[in-house]
């Protein structure tokens, strides 16, 4: 049965996953107030690829970042529009006007993002393995050890060399594309409903490792 959210009324379907009509973020400076993205509508379904292409600066990042919420941390704002998203226990979210505590537990378990640059994302000052596994604990609530073992598990679907010792290694010791790695497995670890990828490969070293 479809069902409705939000004051605008987004429909989802059941094989829906998360829809967005007429989406609009500003940011506002001391002179003006800029419209990174103005009146965006669209929709993913269950198992399809949604691909956004645009130039730089098109608001490709700020309309993920909306997705997720984390908008307003930049100093965004969504000025118009609905997003909702249906959760993995099959409830829909009006993700426009959830409170920070509920999209707390939304991010990373019904939805997750691989961001461009992992060195501003990751924490500098705790071994990736310790990272992936809070993630896991908080969402899983699995005990240190277990979390830990799928931590390293994830290190190993990604193609990391050596997982095991990566486990306890910080992000400066790692290269960009070993950091971008972790921040896929990051991810992926939680299996998320829907998962956005803010060009994920960019650090990554897949060329090299094709050839």
């Amino acid at each position: 049965m479809a069902k409705t959210v939000s004051k605008q009324g987004i429909v989802l379907p059941p094989e829906r996953v998360v829809a967005v009509d007429n989406l609009t973020v500003r940011f506002a400076t001391s002179e003006r107030t800029v419209e990174a993205v103005r009146n965006l509508s669209f929709h993913v379904d269950r198992g399809e690829t949604l691909a956004v292409v645009g130039e730089s600066g098109s608001g490709k990042s700020v309309t993920s970042l909306a997705l997720m919420r984390l908008v307003e941390h930049g100093g965004g704002k969504i000025a118009n529009g609905a997003m909702a998203l249906r959760r993995r226990n099959g409830e829909v979210l009006d993700l426009v006007n959830a409170g920070e505590s509920t999209l707390r537990k939304v991010r990373g378990a019904d939805v997750a993002m691989i961001f461009q640059e992992p060195m501003t994302s990751l924490n500098p000052v705790f071994p990736v393995g310790e990272q992936i596994a809070e993630s896991i604990r908080l969402h899983q609530g699995k005990n240190k050890a277990a979390a830990r073992a799928e931590a390293l598990r994830m290190l190993e679907l990604v193609r990391i060399p050596e997982a095991r010792r990566v486990l306890d290694r910080f992000p400066h010791q790692l290269s960009g594309g070993m950091r971008q790695r972790v921040m896929i497995a990051m991810a992926l670890s939680c299996k998320p409903g829907l998962l956005i990828a803010d060009e994920p490969t960019t650090a990554l070293d897949v060329t090299i490792q094709a050839q």
